[in-house]
């Protein structure tokens, strides 16, 4: 078995794969002042309770954008599982074209994401990743990526109004009853949720205009299941792209 790691800012997933399957998805909190050792804890403790012996896992393959843990979850796995971990970073194989100012400082989970959007789906690609910030990354029809786009994610604008206003409550991420809301809570709920679908909207129409051809939309992260059901456009949700992604990785720098 494969363990797949990616760290996000806001969550770490991890997932096992056999035969190209994915066996279990668990998603938990980042934590920039845990250990090694506390973090092999959480790894015992999920395998554990998906009832999968240590000795199972014959490698592992990990994307990161929180540098400052990398190694940390790296030793980790290491040391829980006795197996090699792969790192996707610059001068691992992809299989796609990267076309960038500076390739180096693409994110790797971008990276990850293309590859498994370009295996899985009809190209050109839109694939919109909704974690801590909202990114959408576009894949030409030569499966060339092409560029990116970043705007705050929907948990982190949210945050950002109700830290800087002395009136409004804290509120769960949910749609309202109505677009227009009758009261302050459903008020908010309807601008953020429905102010983001509708961004991703235009920035799909702006895409698909500057191509000059429609794409395939993906959607992936934590709050993807949230949003895009409110779009106008239809979007596919993935939430194991990147895990498949990272082990497509694996697959072609392992043989």
């Amino acid at each position: 078995m494969i363990l797949a790691i990616d760290i996000g800012n806001t969550n770490i997933v991890i997932g096992g794969f056999q035969d190209r399957q994915v066996l279990f998805c668990e998603r938990f909190q980042t934590n920039h002042r845990a250990t090694s050792l506390e973090y092999a804890a959480i790894f015992k403790v999920t395998l554990e309770i998906h009832r999968i012996d240590r000795r199972e896992i014959t490698g592992a393959i990990l994307s990161s954008v929180v540098p400052s843990i990398t190694n940390t979850v790296r030793e980790a796995v290491e040391k829980y599982t006795a197996s090699h971990v792969l790192v996707v970073g610059p001068g691992i194989k992809t299989g796609i074209r990267i076309q960038a100012d500076n390739p180096a400082q693409l994110g790797s989970d971008l990276v990850v994401g293309a590859v498994a959007g370009a295996a899985s789906y009809p190209v050109p690609l839109i694939i919109i990743d909704m974690g801590t910030a909202t990114t959408v990354s576009v894949v030409d029809s030569e499966k060339t990526f092409i560029g990116k786009m970043i705007l705050p994610g929907v948990q982190v604008s949210l945050d950002a109004l109700i830290s800087r206003t002395s009136q409004l409550p804290k509120i769960s991420l949910e749609p309202p009853k109505k677009l227009i809301g009758s009261n302050t809570v459903d008020s908010i709920k309807g601008g953020i949720l429905y102010g983001n679908a509708g961004a991703l909207d235009g920035i799909i129409d702006r895409i698909e205009a500057e191509l000059g051809e429609p794409c395939t939309v993906i959607a992936t992260g934590g709050l993807a299941h949230i949003i895009t059901p409110l779009c106008r456009h239809e979007i596919a949700l993935d939430e194991e792209l990147l895990l498949r992604g990272l082990m497509i990785l694996y697959e072609k720098n392992t043989g």
